[in-house]
């Protein structure tokens, strides 16, 4: 029986590699989709036009240090007058 050509050996026997590479292509334009997005949606630590608070990791390893008394009160406050 005489078919549109869609059966087997439709579109010069690539109907598997062109379905294979729609499915690549939508999966491709999905991730790229739900990245613009998740980019824009707003983070609790800022504003939709903000940045995010950019912290010193000096400071921040100085402050965990002191939290586990690995130093004292007067070497963190003199380190911490020297990374300002």
């Amino acid at each position: 029986m005489m078919g549109f050509g869609y059966g087997m050996g439709g579109w010069g026997g690539l109907g598997g590699i062109s379905s294979l590479l729609l499915l690549v292509l939508l999966v491709i334009g999905g991730i790229y989709l739900w990245r613009a997005l998740e980019g824009r949606r707003d983070h609790p630590l800022h504003g939709p036009d903000s940045t995010p608070p950019q912290e010193d990791s000096a400071l921040r390893i100085l402050r965990e240090r002191y939290a586990r008394g690995e130093i004292d009160k007067d070497e963190y406050d003199r380190r911490k007058e020297g990374l300002l």
